[in-house]
């Protein structure tokens, strides 16, 4: 993905001004929000070592891997509960429409997300 195209994680900004700086480790996510809309725009770019690097320890599979016939299509937050800048923890709802191949389906979850040295991280759902 380039840095002026749209960002997949539903903002209006550019993926270099938005979610890229994230992916490429040049900041950290401020919020829970912030968090999983970025782990949901590296599932969109294909960006398993991020969404590693952001799963808490304690959750956390081996490896992250991603179903190569899956296209993530859009997102849209339903609710966010905590999860501020200096919050310890916080729960993001959302929607995710995907395609597969043969057809076009939607995720909901509500995820957990906590602070651990200072990072946000995701936990799991609720």
């Amino acid at each position: 993905m380039r840095d002026d195209d749209g960002c997949p994680c539903g903002s209006t900004r550019a993926y270099g001004g938005c979610c890229g700086p994230l992916h490429r480790s040049e900041r950290h996510a401020e919020t829970a929000e912030e968090l999983m809309r970025s782990r949901y725009a590296a599932y969109a770019v294909g960006d398993t070592g991020y969404l590693w690097r952001t799963w808490h320890p304690r959750t956390r599979p081996d490896e992250a891997s991603l179903r190569s016939v899956t296209r993530w299509v859009g997102l849209e937050v339903v609710d966010t509960v905590d999860g501020e800048p200096w919050a310890a923890s916080g729960v993001v709802e959302f929607v995710a429409s995907y395609a597969d191949g043969r057809r076009t389906a939607q995720l909901r979850e509500r995820s957990r997300f906590e602070r651990r040295g200072g990072r946000w991280l995701y936990v799991g759902p609720v």
